[in-house]
């Protein structure tokens, strides 16, 4: 019997993975069904979590049309086949490459997916009888203070984050994995990004000029790691190995921004401008002396600073894994939140913020809950876009989501 992938007329599962990986890759990448691995087969995380952050991204998110989970369980195979092949540099056939990236390597791709709350429920409706696996921690954002949120740049039920060292790349994979994806799932948002190569061992500078990720848990420490980004030991069993990620759209006013002293713009941030240090401090690794005050009493680092806000100290302890872009859509009609409310057409540019935690209520929600409503730089920043992701461990020779969509 002929299965759906060999009836697609624009995929043939089989006739792919041969053309592109030869036999010996089938038997490597061939979905549960047709191979059989040991119980304590070890979890493999998904790349472009902890992997030291490229160039590029190009980030969407998808709309699921099909109307069976066995079909969606079919995308999962079909992308995570495709993004097996592309990441290691193998060639794909015509009839799926869009061939743009013809005559580039890898350039370090990385690609990462993620499931959406709208898999497991949309409308009140189990639309795929995944309801009951829906993990505690993937509950909906709050709406936060000064949210601006614009419903087609929000939302989806499926995330792609498509990183590499050159932007061409990314897009190509990101644009492989929507065909690939025709029939099935309709793509909702998408924002590419750029990360300036400041060196491997220097913190990058966002549009605003301050170094961002400072405060990132060690990515190299097994025992941070295991605490902040991956999900926890008693999560739901498909999301061992994996790690929740919260992507936001965030518009700087950079015309407004631009404008203020940087006198102004370091109280805001709470750390120097040049030199990332915390203000009071020398080195940008110094920590953040949150009970140093001046002569006046008054505290070096502003109540409403950013660092103050965002320090762990000022959170119970809750760290979250930063993997921000920056990004630049041109110019828009705006008007600005704040004094002298120009209006005008403005740098439509700002942060994709992404980050990555073991539980967003404990990490994300915790930490901005605070900083939506007191942080300096909510006059300069709006809130626009908005996604929440389950993205899941994979043992080897299985695709993403197995556990969860062939169970």
């Amino acid at each position: 019997m002929r299965g759906r992938d060999d009836m697609n007329p624009y995929f043939s599962r089989r006739a792919f993975l041969e053309g592109a990986l030869g036999v010996a890759g089938l038997n490597a990448v061939a979905g549960p069904a047709r191979a059989v691995r040991p119980v304590s087969a070890p979890v493999l995380h998904q790349p472009g979590i902890t992997t030291p952050q490229q160039s590029s991204i190009y980030f969407m998110t998808f709309d699921i049309t099909a109307e069976k989970r066995a079909d969606v369980a079919a995308l999962m195979r079909r992308w995570t086949q495709a993004a097996d092949a592309m990441m290691a540099g193998h060639a794909i056939p015509d009839f799926v490459d869009s061939g743009e990236a013809e005559g580039l390597s890898p350039k370090g791709l990385t690609l990462t997916f993620g499931f959406g709350p709208g898999l497991f429920t949309q409308d009140g409706r189990d639309r795929f009888g995944l309801a009951s696996r829906r993990p505690a921690a993937l509950a909906d954002l709050p709406r936060f203070t000064g949210d601006q949120l614009v419903p087609a740049r929000t939302g989806g039920d499926l995330s792609i984050q498509s990183c590499a060292n050159d932007p061409q790349t990314a897009l190509h994979a990101a644009r492989v994995l929507a065909r690939l994806a025709y029939g099935m799932a309709e793509p909702r948002w998408a924002q590419a990004g750029f990360l300036p190569d400041f060196g491997r061992h220097t913190t990058p500078r966002n549009l605003m000029g301050f170094k961002d990720g400072t405060m990132n848990p060690d990515t190299t420490s097994p025992r941070a790691t295991d605490r902040f980004v991956w999900a926890a030991p008693d999560d739901v069993a498909w999301m061992q190995g994996g790690s929740y990620q919260v992507a936001r759209i965030i518009r700087i006013a950079l015309e407004h921004w631009d404008r203020m002293k940087v006198g102004f713009q370091e109280e805001t941030m709470g750390r120097m401008k040049e030199s990332g240090a915390p203000i009071g401090g020398h080195r940008e690794s110094d920590p953040l002396d949150l009970k140093a005050q001046d002569h006046d009493g008054n505290p070096v680092i502003a109540e409403n600073a950013h660092a103050r806000l965002a320090a762990p100290s000022e959170n119970g302890g809750a760290q979250i894994l930063r993997r921000a872009y920056s990004y630049d859509n041109g110019l828009s009609f705006t008007a600005e939140r704040w004094p002298p409310w120009h209006q005008g057409n403005e740098l439509d540019a700002g942060l994709l913020f992404l980050c990555y935690q073991q539980d967003p209520r404990t990490g994300f929600t915790k930490i901005f809950d605070r900083m939506a409503k007191f942080d300096m730089m909510n006059q300069f920043t709006t809130h626009i876009g908005s996604g929440l992701f389950a993205c899941p461990g994979r043992k080897p020779g299985t695709c993403i989501g197995a556990a969860l969509l062939d169970a």
